[in-house]
């Protein structure tokens, strides 16, 4: 994935790369957290992508919750997405294997490449959360991924990923 921020500024982290340094007035980044902005790829088109603080264990195409607070403050923490029924909280997709204090892109719309537990079917088709930051199309009750829908199976286009279509998703907070 190559994608070109449409209106870049000087400095700009690219997409999927990380940052280690965010820290006062000398920060590394023009970029805030919680910042969203707009990128294309030539293959898998446009997207919306917000900076976030990573989380260990994210690896190219996790899903992650975000969110979080420090006395009433937003911190804009990930954590990678757990199989737990009505959740209700947004998901992003990790665009670098962006690490515990590190900072960087997730995508919140267009065509996603995303973790998958290896049982993704080819869709279009629902999507559910399936644990430690990966998806299936293994049904669960409360554990779907709204705003979310399958493109390609689980291998396409590698292993252990496939193409999701999201536009903000989050996860379900109903209970079934």
């Amino acid at each position: 994935m190559t994608y070109t921020i449409k209106s870049p500024q000087l400095g700009a982290q690219p997409i999927a790369s990380t940052r280690s340094a965010f820290t006062g007035t000398g920060r590394s980044t023009p970029w805030k957290l919680g910042d969203v902005i707009q990128a294309i790829d030539p293959i898998y088109g446009a997207g919306e992508f917000i900076y976030l603080l990573g989380c260990a264990s994210t690896v190219v195409g996790s899903v992650v919750t975000f969110g979080g607070n420090s006395s009433g403050t937003p911190t804009y923490q990930t954590a990678l997405a757990p199989a737990t029924a009505n959740l209700a909280q947004p998901l992003a997709v990790a665009m670098s294997a962006n690490v515990a204090s590190q900072y960087g892109w997730y995508q919140i719309s267009g065509n996603a490449v995303v973790a998958t537990n290896g049982t993704l079917a080819a869709g279009p088709a629902p999507v559910y959360l399936a644990g430690s930051g990966q998806l299936t199309s293994t049904g669960a009750a409360g554990k779907q991924v709204l705003n979310a829908q399958n493109v390609t199976a689980t291998g396409t286009p590698a292993t252990a990923q496939a193409v999701v279509a999201i536009d903000r998703p989050f996860a379900q907070g109903a209970i079934t």
